[in-house]
């Protein structure tokens, strides 16, 4: 319902041909958000932010971490820290929301339509206070709603509003699909090879996805009170893409942001510089596998400290065999991290830049890319994962209480 109620004071058919005119010159970074949001953005309905403000104010508190200590130190807290870092994004959320939703209230009493019609035919101070109360409140209402879907539901909240939000598009893709095979733009052959090629990419996303690294760690044996303690041999898993879908969004990000500058400037040499970067060439290419190398190597360093892990190893007795407790352990761990960054990056490197060549090679309307592919599929992965160790809990709750094993139903 939030992504089809328009903004009050919004010309909704001069904003549907302004935006349509829009994808004709390429891909801005407008169309890279309105993905996420199921079309709210280029509808500007009261949902029009989405979920990204909460999501840039997470990876923004993510990466003030480092540089601020009494973060560190609420990371470390556990659960209350938790807590407290939750309460920051909301706030942060909120403010980034206002930031957001203050200028695209300025920059929409800009666009006027081919006709000439405005999109906003009363602009001023009012329709823009307006036009940031109603989408600060849809982005409060949907950040609330993700957090009671974690914490009563199954799967991420967040996680499972943008899949929703990139799977909206999925039946006017199919239908669009169709009708270009009814008229002949699209061969049944060519479409076969299409239909293996995506079977053939999912299946490498999961692979990928699910693929770890895993370190062999022993602990000590050791005596607490009248017991022998430890002894016992685990793993320590390292995943190959431990940076997850944030190298892909940030490299499109920077990307795109020269075509929507030259969308609305109209400096010739700045629309020619977006073509080059929207275009699928040798410039794209390089900029945008240099960009996810980059954020992969810089996400990874960020989210993940080789030395708090060698230290809570030998905390509590651990090590890893042949590699001594502290800085040797800890420098092992980022040498293997490091090689399974650079696989991920290459990964991450190849879905997203491979869509682009199937649109041009093949004519095929996509209704989204590589980074979408990847939230979607790693979305319904963990949701899965989920879903299974939950049905384990409740098999093991009924061996307990009823002393048999209560079978999966459905």
């Amino acid at each position: 319902m939030g992504a089809h109620i328009p903004t009050p004071g919004i010309d909704t058919v001069a904003l549907a041909a302004f935006f349509q005119e829009l994808a004709r010159g390429g891909g801005t970074i407008m169309q890279f958000f309105d993905l996420f949001t199921g079309g709210a953005l280029s509808q500007l309905t009261i949902f029009a932010l989405g979920i990204m403000p909460y999501i840039s104010a997470s990876i923004i508190l993510e990466l003030l971490t480092v540089v601020i200590p009494h973060l560190e130190r609420l990371k470390k807290e556990g659960e209350a820290g938790r807590k407290k870092i939750s309460q920051y994004t909301r706030y942060g959320t909120v403010v980034l929301s206002t930031i957001q939703g203050f200028g695209i209230a300025i920059g929409i009493e800009r666009m006027t339509a081919p006709t000439g019609a405005l999109v906003v035919p009363d602009p001023g101070w009012g329709f823009r206070l307006l036009t940031v109360l109603t989408l600060v409140a849809g982005t409060a209402f949907i950040m609330w709603l993700g957090e009671q879907i974690t914490e009563r539901g199954i799967g991420n909240g967040m996680s499972l509003l943008i899949f929703a939000g990139i799977v909206s598009g999925l039946p006017s893709a199919v239908f669009n699909t169709f009708r270009l095979m009814s008229t002949g733009d699209i061969q049944p052959f060519v479409m076969i090879l299409l239909v293996i090629g995506m079977v053939g990419v999912v299946g490498l996303v999961v692979w990928f996805e699910a693929g770890q690294r895993r370190i062999r760690v022993q602990y000590a044996k050791r005596v607490v009170g009248r017991r022998m303690a430890g002894g016992q041999e685990t793993h320590l898993p390292l995943k190959v893409n431990t940076s997850g879908v944030i190298p892909p969004i940030f490299a499109s990000s920077i990307i795109l942001f020269p075509a929507t500058i030259a969308e609305f400037s109209g400096v010739p040499w700045l629309k020619d510089l977006s073509s080059q970067l929207t275009g699928g060439g040798y410039v794209y290419i390089i900029l945008t596998v240099s960009l996810i190398f980059f954020f992969a190597y810089f996400y990874t360093s960020v989210i993940f400290n080789p030395m708090d892990v060698a230290e809570n190893l030998r905390k509590y007795g651990g090590f890893i065999p042949g590699r001594r407790p502290g800085r040797p352990t800890a420098d092992y761990i980022d040498r293997v991290l490091s090689r399974l960054t650079f696989l991920g990056a290459i990964y991450l490197s190849v879905i997203v830049i491979l869509p682009t060549y199937l649109i041009q090679w093949f004519n095929v309307p996509f209704f989204f890319g590589g980074t979408a592919l990847l939230i979607v599929v790693g979305v319904a992965v963990d949701t899965q994962r989920q879903i299974e160790s939950h049905l384990v809990m409740r098999n093991y709750e009924g061996f307990l209480r009823r002393g048999r094993v209560r079978g999966r139903t459905g």
